[in-house]
């Protein structure tokens, strides 16, 4: 394999290596002195131990891979006044105030939605919430993906998001979201980068050999000869 080939794929290698080491976190599920100083901070951020104990199980069933967080919300149609906000923003105004700094920690972080969508009709099927007066409204629906269950404590400690998320409490009227780890994820960035580092490299790859440039010429010599 000539040098220039070697290159081609060893690029392809490395980036893809790098790419899976920022995005993928290898430090396997949550150690007892991981939990344990989590807890702490939430007992510190003022969580009720009702709080505190539904997180506790949550670190404590922790697997060490990645997570979507699914997200189910209703826009409140009157949100009230905030500090640090305008008076009379919309909730959606509301919501930007808490996204624009919660983008920059989860893009930090590898962590990204997956799926974002507003709802185009009411709750098409309800099963064991068909009594609640509410539960077939929703605005929009939206996939987080976080990279572990570490990655996300992080974040939700840290001092500022705590802050922010007085917004996003006032511009809902509901929402639901729970994690899941997925069994089946097709669209996982890993998987399409690797396809397309790999399309790339084997072009690359092929234009670097003589037979794979165009470089032949018609032959000069009658046919025959």
């Amino acid at each position: 394999m000539g040098r220039r080939r070697i290159l081609i794929w060893a690029i392809a290698a490395l980036l893809y290596a790098a790419f899976v080491g920022w995005y993928t976190d290898f430090g396997g599920p949550l150690r007892d002195s991981e939990i344990a100083t989590y807890l702490a901070r939430f007992e510190a951020l003022g969580f009720s131990e009702e709080r505190r104990e539904r997180i506790r199980r949550f670190m404590e069933s922790d697997t060490g891979r990645q997570f979507l967080m699914v997200n189910v919300v209703d826009y409140a149609d009157d949100p009230p006044d905030v500090p640090g906000a305008e008076p009379g923003e919309s909730a959606l105004q509301l919501m930007d105030r808490y996204m624009e700094h919660m983008y920059a920690e989860l893009f930090a972080r590898a962590c990204h939605p997956t799926v974002v969508g507003n709802a185009v009709h009411t709750a098409l099927d309800l099963v064991g919430v068909d009594t609640l007066d509410t539960a077939e409204r929703w605005d929009m629906g939206a996939l987080f993906r976080y990279r572990s269950r570490r990655t996300f404590l992080e974040i939700v400690t840290i001092p500022e998001t705590l802050g922010r998320h007085e917004f996003k409490i006032a511009a809902l009227d509901k929402t639901i979201a729970y994690p899941i780890e997925t069994q089946l994820n097709l669209g996982d960035p890993r998987v399409l980068l690797g396809l397309l580092l790999l399309a790339a490299a084997a072009l690359g790859d092929l234009l670097s050999t003589p037979d794979g440039r165009h470089r032949s010429h018609p032959s000069t010599h009658p046919a025959g000869d």
